[in-house]
């Protein structure tokens, strides 16, 4: 059997609209050492593979970090699956909150340095010595108290589009990036109750440990991320204090978690909370995009962008390299709204 898939993404994407399975999108994280990264690569895809998962995962020798989608005919067998392997056994899975089952349409599985990017010498510090960890309710009275700081560990594209009342919600494009400017956000609050979350709690594991090694005594993290926090609301009938939609990073690029949109279109202004990708794959910004804009701009994020997809596949080739797009300089679009008069005018540059 192979180990890695061979068929283009049109062809998946395509089989798995055609197919009459109901299917679950879970993520998963777990730090543990591992020994040999190859060959547990080829166990995990082997059995998973055979199980019918689609998703990606990445391994390190620090752990496991996972996004799948597993059918729900496979799902015990799955379970039993995960729990042969000892790290594993019992492991907290995050069910998607708003899931259509079409959130990956492939198997990856890749080895990296490690599991979430963030920048840091693990050696310098206690790395497991993190944040107390939290639950919903436990938040919400929590962040009741005066001298409590809340702190989003995501990127700007994820809480632009959603996030907690009254969190820090730093402008940054990666998680490596967020943790010093976090750090230089809080000084003046280092007695203070530190709430971090994220999407599962992935990187507020080492984000919480970062902060205790900095000097913060108080650092809380959300057990679970967005995704456990909105599962336990609903099943609690707690209040819900997250606002708007939560990012998730597979073909959905959001999930509904309230009823507000908190962000606009990056083209008109319009109230929108919708992500794409550009359609120029030369591009590929990503940005939020309303269905007027999408329409009259072909999907893509500028005139330049839809103008450029109008040519051949020959002249595009041939001016490859020659033309900068957004996504030429940022792979992440910010809503750059100004006022001019009562209106609203942005933003993306064409």
């Amino acid at each position: 059997m192979k180990l890695w898939n061979k068929i283009n993404k049109e062809e998946l994407k395509a089989k798995l609209a055609a197919q009459e399975v109901n299917r679950t999108t879970l993520s998963f994280y777990k730090y543990a050492h591992i020994r040999n990264t190859q060959i547990f690569r080829d166990h995990l895809y082997l059995h998973l593979a055979e199980l019918e998962v689609f998703g990606r995962i990445y391994l390190a020798s620090e752990g496991i970090n996972g996004q799948i989608s597993v059918p729900d005919k496979n799902m015990q067998a799955f379970k039993a699956f995960m729990d042969t392997i000892d790290f594993l056994q019992g492991i907290r899975l995050n069910i998607a909150i708003d899931d259509d089952g079409q959130s990956f349409y492939m198997l990856k599985i890749k080895i990296r340095s490690k599991i979430v990017a963030d920048g840091l010498d693990d050696s310098s510090f206690d790395v497991t010595d993190g944040g107390t960890h939290i639950d919903a309710k436990e938040y919400n009275d929590l962040v009741q108290d005066k001298n409590t700081v809340v702190v989003d560990m995501r990127n700007h594209y994820e809480s632009e589009v959603g996030h907690f009342e009254n969190a820090i919600t730093p402008d940054v494009d990666t998680f490596r990036e967020s943790l010093p400017i976090v750090d230089e956000m809080l000084t003046e609050h280092k007695e203070k109750n530190i709430i971090m979350y994220c999407t599962g709690g992935i990187r507020c594991e080492k984000a919480s440990a970062y902060l205790k090694h900095k000097g913060y005594k108080k650092v809380h993290q959300l057990d679970g991320g967005i995704i456990e926090y909105a599962r336990q609301v609903k099943e609690q009938g707690l209040e819900n204090k997250f606002k708007g939609k939560n990012f998730v990073f597979d073909e959905r690029l959001g999930e509904r978690i309230s009823d507000e949109i908190i962000s606009r279109c990056h083209q008109c202004g319009a109230v929108n909370d919708a992500h794409t990708n550009c359609a120029n794959d030369a591009c590929h910004l990503l940005f939020i995009q309303c269905d007027s804009c999408k329409s009259k701009f072909k999907n893509t994020c500028s005139e330049k962008c839809k103008n450029f997809n109008e040519l051949s596949i020959e002249e595009q080739l041939s001016l490859k390299g020659t033309i900068e797009f957004n996504g030429s300089r940022f792979g992440k679009g910010r809503y750059k709204a100004h006022k001019k008069g009562s209106g609203v005018s942005l933003k993306i540059e064409d």
